[in-house]
């Protein structure tokens, strides 16, 4: 078994966050380095666009951030398909 799927994404279009890359669980199989994906960012929680540098699958504990507070991503832009 892979254990579960972990991206970490990259804001491209926010100058906030420019350059910083982020871990999200995610649950779609077609999700691969350079896919665009929709997640929640900060504590408003707002979906924005996010381009996917780094896959990894991992168990529980050795997840790249806690499975209690981790955030998912919520969709696959229609490009990516």
């Amino acid at each position: 078994m892979k254990g579960y799927k972990f991206v970490s994404v990259e804001f491209t279009e926010d100058p906030n966050v420019a350059g910083r890359t982020y871990w999200y669980l995610c649950e779609f199989d077609t999700a691969d380095i350079g896919s665009r994906v929709t997640a929640p960012i900060g504590s408003h929680n707002r979906l924005q666009t996010a381009v996917v540098r780094r896959v990894m699958y991992a168990e529980a504990p050795y997840a790249p951030y806690p499975l209690s507070t981790i955030k998912k991503i919520e969709g696959i832009l229609a490009e990516n398909l």
